[in-house]
């Protein structure tokens, strides 16, 4: 089994010797032709011969953990190989120089793009208007109750209340409190989805909007969204779905058919875009059409052969987003669904058969609550033994070369595993993943002192997560100050 490379990578500062530069040595005469008020001074540069510089930054590289080298499977985060042709695309001069100001009669080719995304992206998700405006999911979701918000403003409708279920995103709960919503929360049944009678229960007058995903966090298709749907529209309040889950069911069902109002596209999870690390990202929001007047302007429209920005909604909520959204991420996404075309339907086949071979495998060893059918996605209970938490098995699957999956979430579930492959991971990885897993279990019985101390393997053990959060240290200069 490939373990992780265990050696650390000194920072270029700590490379070079006594012989640190700064601007005072340099001949007075260069400095002489530059304006003082823009000469910096005691700027230090490390003392490095090129070929250090080069090898420096190389083994840092190779240090990196990305999804260009190995699996990533992150439940709840769609982490999966982002194809290069899409790379490579937003990477030509003519996207990379182009500037948002710009007029629009020298940018149509843009806007087409912009245009039949949004269109698409309608098909996709059973709506009947989209604006690509948001940059994020959360984003989309802060947008989406915005679009609440102002909604029954508009009808006159006193409504505070947004019901999430247990099993939500933490980002639901948080966008509805920022969009200034009381948040209710509904507990799930024993098979892991939504309690309607819970649900009977909250639901009132005061009711703005239900937000869930479907499938849900744990993975599990919700049965009865036809119910919940009618159930939410009787008392008039709206349906909102989060996207982030939609690769478990894209081509076999959309949002639209299911009954809901409003939703958001995670073009970064379902559409291969790059994910983490702060963005970029895109949420794009999805409505139906007695919505449509309050989505954030601009949209794009097309009259004859030509593409233009709208900015007449009547009831528009204004902008959410500097100019019209993350265009390099719109670009990668318009191009991953052109590229697909009809096969979509193949890229869901392959993410719920990718998760239920691997749960197939890993429920022997690791119990399984909830329903056992999953689509992208399923939750395992992890062990509590000993000085053994689920962090312990977390943290030993970096010394076999592999990212742990997001833990301890959902909530719901104690010491949560929560794993999805993906559609882009091979029978191959998926072995090497399960037999690690297995592996795990076994040594957890035979040695847990070992799983206790995890990581081994890796540059740097473990982490004090709570002072790293306190003692945020990213950069050499700021690290000085604790020398």
């Amino acid at each position: 089994m490939y373990r992780q490379a265990r050696y650390d990578e000194p920072l270029i500062f700590e490379m070079e010797g006594e012989n640190t530069y700064y601007l005072d040595d340099v001949d007075n005469s260069i400095l002489s032709e530059i304006p003082r008020e823009l000469v910096r001074e005691n700027i230090e540069i490390p003392d490095n011969e090129e070929y250090e510089v080069v090898r420096h930054y190389t083994r840092l590289s190779q240090m990196n953990y990305g999804v260009d080298t190995n699996t990533y499977p992150l439940g709840s985060c769609t982490m999966k190989y982002n194809p290069k042709y899409s790379e490579i695309l937003s990477k030509k001069p003519e996207v990379m120089y182009s500037h948002p100001l710009q007029h629009e009669s020298t940018v149509q080719g843009f806007l087409q793009i912009m245009y039949e995304l949004q269109e698409m992206l309608k098909e996709i998700g059973g709506m009947d208007s989209v604006s690509l405006q948001p940059a994020a999911g959360a984003h989309g979701e802060f947008t989406g109750m915005l679009i609440v918000k102002k909604y029954f403003e508009v009808r006159n409708e006193d409504r505070s209340e947004v019901i999430v279920p247990d099993s939500a995103h933490g980002t639901n709960p948080a966008s509805a409190a920022m969009a200034g919503f009381d948040v209710v929360e509904i507990p799930s049944k024993e098979d892991g989805t939504v309690d309607l009678n819970a649900l009977s229960s909250a639901l009132s007058d005061r009711t703005a909007a239900f937000m869930i995903t479907n499938p849900n966090t744990l993975g599990i298709f919700e049965y009865e969204i036809v119910k919940i749907a009618k159930m939410v529209h009787e008392k008039g309040a709206l349906l909102y779905y989060d996207g982030a889950n939609l690769n478990g069911i894209m081509g076999y069902t959309k949002p639209g058919v299911m009954g809901f109002d409003i939703m958001h596209f995670n073009l970064h999870k379902t559409f291969a875009t790059p994910h983490g690390g702060g963005g970029p990202g895109a949420g794009p929001i999805g409505v139906k059409k007695h919505l449509e007047d309050f989505l954030p302007v601009p949209i794009v429209r097309k009259d004859g052969d030509k593409y233009y920005l709208d900015y007449s909604l009547k009831h528009t909520i204004g902008k959410v987003r500097s100019f019209y959204g993350n265009f390099a991420v719109i670009l990668k996404a318009w191009a991953y669904i052109k590229q697909k075309g009809s096969s979509l339907k193949e890229v869901t086949e392959r993410a719920v058969l990718n998760a239920n071979y691997l749960r197939a495998r890993l429920q022997k060893y690791y119990k399984l609550p909830g329903k056992e059918l999953r689509k992208h996605e399923f939750v395992l209970e992890g062990l509590r033994k000993g000085n053994v938490r689920t962090i312990n098995i977390a943290k030993r699957l970096l010394d076999y070369g592999i990212h742990a999956p997001t833990i301890y979430f959902p909530l719901i579930v104690k010491e949560a595993l929560m794993i999805e492959p993906t559609e882009t991971e091979s029978k191959r990885s998926l072995d090497k993943f399960a037999e690690v897993m297995i592996k795990i279990r076994e040594e957890i019985e035979s040695n847990p002192d070992e799983i206790a101390d995890a990581p081994r393997n890796t540059s740097v053990r473990r982490v004090n997560d709570v002072l790293a959060s306190k003692k945020v240290i990213p950069s050499w200069r700021v690290a000085k100050r604790y020398l």
